[in-house]
């Protein structure tokens, strides 16, 4: 089968297409032919090596953490999913991804996919789809009538946290620039803060509930805009390198999300997205031979929005 890895950790340079190996599904797994992946930040970040203490990988190793896809061969025990069924999930890190024609998966990370969209196009909605989520409803507690900001609001996941939050009943005001202006207004917040022309922290005048930090920026920033928070609010961060500022003086907590994997949530996603009450935004579609290209883009700072990776267009 066709698959990009990588043998040794660096740039995009050592991402590889090759031919390798079709895997067998072993005792509680299912192969997935698959019909898209999708490019998230941290696959640059584990290629380049800086993840290997929290994610050990055995190289070459095939990258991808998000699948969309049909079943296409049962292990021993597997008895809830049939070959044929089309399927999401968002894979183990450690493991072999979906930048491949055909992968392995746990049978119990796995949800139905949604119906009313492409499938490839469904590799868009696990990991950045989960992570607003939990960010949302696991940490913040977000309940209807509390006020929310979500700074970096113009990113795959900000999409999906503006348009939960407002789902939610929440007052929704979300920072976004010049270039992701359009897709944040098209989720649908009840203020947006251009931050490239206007200083966030006197745009907000008003306490919020929960600050929802979903951008790479400076900690005196950061610290700013944890003030925003009113007594008993929480901070939820999802910048692995930058830990979310707290104030027990006010009871303001910060919490750092590292996303999971969750069926329950994926199946709830999938079925929003069915029912017209969630929008998967794809902003580009590229082949597996692109994909290196895609890592250049992203390490120069020049990806928008979510890309997913079509394997098979056919599906």
């Amino acid at each position: 089968m066709r698959a990009v890895r990588f043998h040794e950790y660096g740039g995009p340079e050592v991402l590889r297409e090759e031919e390798v190996e079709r895997p067998e599904p072993g005792a509680g797994q299912v192969r997935i032919r698959v019909a898209g992946t999708a490019f998230n930040s941290v696959d640059g970040n584990i290629r380049a090596g800086f993840m290997q203490d929290p994610m050990p990988l055995a190289l070459p190793h095939i990258p991808g953490v998000d699948v969309a896809g049909t079943v296409d061969a049962l292990g021993d025990g597997v008895d809830d999913l049939a070959v044929g069924d089309h399927v999401v999930g968002f894979l183990p890190f450690v493991d072999d991804g979906a930048a491949a024609e055909f992968v392995l998966a746990p049978a119990e990370i796995l949800a139905s996919a949604p119906t009313t969209i492409p499938l490839a196009d469904a590799a868009a909605l696990p990991v950045v789809g989960l992570t607003a989520w939990q960010a949302l409803f696991d940490h913040a507690d977000l309940q209807s009538g509390q006020r929310i900001l979500i700074n970096g609001a113009g990113g795959a996941v900000g999409g999906y946290a503006v348009q939960l939050a407002k789902s939610a009943g929440a007052h929704v005001i979300a920072t976004a620039g010049p270039k992701s202006r359009a897709r944040v207004e098209a989720a649908g917040p009840d203020e947006i803060v251009d931050h490239t022309t206007t200083d966030v922290v006197d745009a907000v005048t008003q306490p919020v509930d929960v600050l929802l930090n979903l951008a790479s920026i400076d900690p005196d920033r950061f610290a700013a805009l944890a003030e925003l928070v009113g007594e008993g609010g929480v901070v939820v961060n999802t910048t692995v390198w930058m830990p979310a500022p707290s104030d027990a003086d006010r009871g303001v907590r910060g919490i750092d999300l590292y996303v999971r994997s969750d069926e329950e949530q994926l199946a709830e996603l999938a079925a929003r997205v069915d029912r017209g009450e969630l929008t998967v935004d794809v902003a580009e579609r590229v082949s597996l031979t692109e994909l290196a290209d895609v890592h250049t883009r992203a390490a120069q700072g020049a990806v928008s929005g979510k890309i997913v990776v079509v394997v098979d267009a056919s599906e």
